[in-house]
């Protein structure tokens, strides 16, 4: 393992204790756990004479158990697309590029900022043409992510076409570079527990389907594949050389800016686009401003009625640090694709307060 760990002190198990807690938000969903496919990763940080030591906990987590990770997969796109303009020469952030058949001419800045201050399907899109699925997976599984497969665009007809489009780079105003398509992989289906969910859905007719919805050409990007991307992205230091992601200070710098900022610093509009529009851990049930001395560095998902978020939370002012990655799915009447899921009556008051409950512990340690 390449990251240090430090012995566990404390007994009790962070997770569970959270779980235990009376809030409402908590209880409707621990009482029916099943049912919501909860699986929970947290990482306590711990800085002692300049180094960095994680205790992880785990709360019926499972590479097996499938989940759809939604956005959350819009993480190592961005990373990688960072690592793929490093490949061409002279090409950097904020070289104009422009794919086939689109509608504007765009840069991997704008699109990165776009990802994560409103979570932009199409800025995820560009970034997984200019990618393709064959970079995208050996890339990842290079690093030692092995249980991910990345498969296919979002909210688009031909999601899953296995050929990326041609790109137009523009060196200057006179001089353009092309890339050529890129033919990947045939996707393969997926064989892991819970594969098939529901009992019904919708299809892409407009009919209802009785029968379980098959997610088995879907992404595949489990609990631990996030944790361990988002390690190496705020910790790269705690890892090999070969395990980390070949990015400069700069465009690191530039991804965690991306990561914490919120809407309206991307210049989004502050009313439809709130401060916790992306950000479900300790903010996502209330619409108030987040406060300053709280950064948090995440990725969410939100699709066929399953959450999920990916975070790395920093409390300045109190010295407070921890990650945490998490999934809940929210789909009471079981029929998938229909837009009716239980996102903002139990699933992000969940994450939402599962997450203070461990701030609230990691504050009491430091009191002790």
């Amino acid at each position: 393992m390449s990251c240090k760990e430090t012995p566990q002190i404390v007994i009790t198990h962070p997770i569970e204790t959270a779980l235990e807690a009376t809030s409402t938000k908590i209880k409707n969903v621990v009482d029916s756990i099943k049912l919501h496919e909860v699986q929970l990763k947290f990482t306590r940080i711990r800085r002692e004479n300049d180094d960095v030591f994680f205790t992880d906990y785990n709360f019926q987590t499972n590479e097996s158990d499938y989940f759809y990770p939604a956005s959350s997969v819009k993480l190592p796109i961005a990373i990688l697309a960072l690592e793929e303009i490093n490949k061409i020469p002279d090409v950097t952030l904020y070289t104009k590029f422009y794919i086939e058949g689109d509608t504007i001419e765009t840069t991997v800045a704008k699109e990165i900022t776009k990802i994560f201050a409103v979570s932009d399907n199409q800025a995820y899109n560009r970034l997984f043409e200019f990618l393709g699925q064959d970079t995208i997976n050996q890339s990842l599984h290079n690093k030692g992510i092995k249980n991910v497969r990345i498969s296919h665009r979002m909210s688009i007809e031909n999601a899953d076409n296995i050929t990326t489009k041609p790109i137009i780079i523009y060196m200057n105003d006179s001089t353009t570079r092309v890339r050529e398509r890129r033919s990947n992989e045939i996707i393969k289906p997926l064989d892991l527990h819970h594969i098939k969910k529901g009992k019904s859905f919708i299809n892409e007719d407009d009919e209802f389907v009785n029968e379980p919805f098959d997610f088995s050409l879907k992404n595949y990007y489990p609990i631990e594949a996030q944790h361990e991307v988002l390690k190496r992205i705020i910790f790269p230091e705690k890892f090999k050389k070969e395990e980390q992601f070949n990015i400069s200070t700069t465009q690191r710098d530039f991804l965690l800016t991306a990561m914490r900022s919120l809407p309206r610093e991307a210049g989004y509009d502050k009313t439809e686009y709130y401060d916790s529009y992306v950000k479900f851990f300790m903010f996502g049930d209330q619409q108030k401003p987040i406060p300053n001395t709280i950064k948090i560095y995440n990725k969410v998902g939100y699709a066929y009625g399953t959450l999920t978020d990916c975070a790395y939370i920093k409390d300045s002012t109190n010295a407070i640090e921890f990650l945490l990655t998490a999934t809940i799915l929210v789909n009471k009447n079981q029929t998938f694709n229909d837009n009716t899921y239980e996102y903002e009556a139990v699933g992000i008051p969940f994450l939402a307060e599962l997450s203070r409950q461990l701030y609230d512990q990691e504050l009491q340690q430091k009191k002790q």
